[in-house]
């Protein structure tokens, strides 16, 4: 059987769009007070850092991340706009993600299942993440 290979995709102009999602996906059991309480606007990843949710943390999300099938996914960022579609990306590891360290740009990143079933999160701070949630 053929291996397909790694297709990525830019979507630019889509991480507005893919931040509200993410937020509807995963921090819709919160209230927008409670939202505003632990600064979601600024930070989607605080949803995990205050414990608002249950979620894999370093090594163990990096384990979940990587076991998880991704066939399709979509990768963002905190501050920007830019956004990625990745298909046949059952192969794609942390090491593969457009995380760029110590650029206050790229380095809030989230990788979110085309399904919206799981979000794998990596962070500007060394002590927080990286995080990893499951949808049940």
């Amino acid at each position: 059987m053929e291996k397909k290979q790694l297709k990525q995709l830019e979507i630019p102009k889509w991480g507005t769009y893919l931040r509200g999602r993410w937020r509807e996906c995963f921090a819709s059991h919160l209230s927008l007070k409670e939202q505003q309480e632990i600064w979601l606007n600024d930070f989607l990843w605080h949803l995990c850092s205050w414990e608002k949710v249950k979620c894999l943390k370093q090594d163990d999300a990096i384990t979940a991340f990587h076991q998880q099938a991704k066939h399709k996914c979509t990768i963002f960022y905190q501050f920007i706009d830019d956004a990625y579609l990745y298909e046949h990306a059952d192969t794609l590891t942390i090491k593969d993600l457009p995380y760029i360290e110590g650029d206050m740009y790229y380095n809030d990143m989230y990788v979110m299942d085309w399904n919206n079933k799981w979000t794998f999160i990596m962070t500007h701070e060394t002590e927080c993440g990286p995080y990893f949630i499951q949808r049940k």
